[in-house]
């Protein structure tokens, strides 16, 4: 008997165990159906639209069987962009400024570019009132879709490209303190209300390349621009501009390599403010090879050259000095020249950045999103980027670029109602000398409002051809 019952609670204490394990086994599965109906929710409700929005993802493009793509505005309220629909139901994308826009905003034909790419999934999706889509839906009608509201600045885009003319070249527009790109114009364009019907043309044009934003996607040497970076290394090495001096006699010539001052210029003995004032390349050459290849090299990645951009759409700029490069390259790569490449855009970054105290704050283009009552969806926030040098070296580059316009290349703009720092540049492209024409700067230096980025191939000087751009810029964002 006594047996029995040690058998018994034995049998007992056996069971027992076996249905805790199967009580564990059973908490586990709970806990794990629990989970996923947790992030089904939280995906449904948090991450679902930064999926759909993955430029990757081409679930966007179906939204169009119920949604109306919506409409791209300007900053100051004027139409980029827009989806006609006829009474066949028939759509047809509009685009109020032609040509103006073209590549900033792009196109939503064959693909798509510009900003009609980057806002797909907030013009193809419908915020509006709820009462409103089940209505539409239940008389099997679209929803239309949200606006965006971009940075652009319509009166500024439209100066940047009168002013640019027939040339071909970029413009690019910043507001150093939020990061806003207030104008992008790129040339030569198109018109992408007819880009279908020109399609077969414009991507076989190897001449114009006129689908190509030069401003993001262009690749330059930068000139005389470059001498910010230069500059920006030599204080680095040096703790101060203090003391420099140079007897500038218009060339300069090392290991049997000349280099010349635009058009022979001699601008005799110079500090270092003056050299950069002039734009004198026989004295920045001498600075490169005093710093080095590495030392060039190091500051250059700094202001991100080799570097990803913050951008959603970029060439990559390229510098290529190091420890092994002869003297000749250093020279020509001190000056802007030599194998290093650079799109106006990223120009426009640096110089946001010394606008700014040296901080650099992310560029963006969509400003809000709202449903089609106008009621905000989204609102973006101005976020620093990173710091691409400190305040004093900022201001310091910013004191040498206001005596470029003061006393130097860009005094065109001296003397105006507004103060402006700048640098002018000259790129040459080829061996019979040609030049790209080149200016970057801003406005209103103590309180900085505008920094611009300009470009015009085969422009010469930059005080030719980028400065007068520059001009009608900053007068069109103080007088207009």
């Amino acid at each position: 008997m006594k047996e029995q019952k040690q058998l018994d609670r034995s049998a007992a204490k056996r069971k027992k165990a076996r249905n805790r394990e199967y009580t564990y086994v059973s908490y586990f599965f709970v806990l794990i159906f629990v989970s996923l109906i947790g992030y089904v929710i939280y995906f449904n409700s948090v991450k679902s639209e930064d999926f759909i929005n993955s430029p990757y993802n081409t679930r966007q493009d179906t939204f169009s069987d119920r949604v109306i793509r919506g409409t791209i505005q300007s900053a100051d309220g004027e139409i980029l962009a827009k989806t006609d629909v006829y009474e066949d139901g028939t759509e047809n994308r509009i685009y109020p400024y032609s040509n103006i826009f073209s590549h900033v905003i792009g196109y939503d034909t064959h693909g798509k570019s510009g900003l009609e790419s980057e806002a797909n999934f907030q013009l193809l999706t419908s915020h509006a009132f709820f009462l409103e889509q089940m209505k539409n839906e239940f008389m099997d009608q679209k929803n239309m879709g949200d606006t965006v509201i971009s940075t652009l600045n319509a009166n500024l885009q439209t100066t940047a490209y009168y002013a640019l003319g027939d040339r071909k070249g970029a413009v690019v527009a910043l507001e150093p303190s939020t990061g806003k790109i207030l104008a992008m114009v790129s040339k030569p364009d198109f018109d992408p209300n007819y880009l279908a019907d020109n399609w077969d043309y414009l991507v076989n044009d190897e001449t114009n390349s006129s689908l190509l934003n030069r401003a993001t996607m262009g690749q330059y040497p930068p000139g005389s621009t470059f001498k910010v970076v230069t500059a920006l290394d030599y204080f680095r090495k040096k703790g101060s501009l203090e003391g420099y001096s140079y007897l500038c006699q218009g060339s300069i010539t090392m290991e049997d390599h000349t280099l010349q001052c635009y058009n022979g210029t001699v601008h005799g003995q110079e500090d270092f403010y003056s050299a950069f004032a002039n734009s004198c390349n026989c004295a920045f050459a001498d600075m490169g090879i005093e710093l080095g290849g590495s030392s060039l090299k190091e500051t250059s990645e700094d202001l991100l050259f080799n570097k990803k951009l913050p951008l959603d759409s970029y060439r990559k700029s390229s510098f290529s000095l190091d420890k092994r490069s002869g003297t000749p390259l250093i020279m020509q790569t001190a000056i802007g020249q030599g194998n290093t490449l650079v799109s106006p855009m990223h120009m426009a970054l640096i110089t946001s950045a010394i606008a700014n105290g040296g901080v650099l704050m992310t560029p963006y283009l969509i400003d809000e999103v709202v449903n089609n009552s106008g009621e905000s969806v989204s609102k973006t926030e101005p976020v620093a980027y990173r710091s691409l040098m400190t305040g004093n070296e900022a201001n310091l580059l910013g004191k040498l670029m206001k005596n470029v316009v003061d006393y130097g290349t860009a005094s065109a703009l001296s003397g105006r109602g507004y103060t402006v720092a700048g640098k002018t540049g000259s790129a040459e492209y080829d061996e019979n000398g040609s030049s790209h024409s080149w200016f970057i700067g801003y406005s209103n230096v103590d309180d900085p409002d505008l920094v611009v980025a300009i470009i015009v191939e085969g422009g010469g000087t930059g005080s030719e051809a980028a400065v007068p751009i520059a001009g009608q810029l900053f007068d069109a964002y103080y007088y207009n």
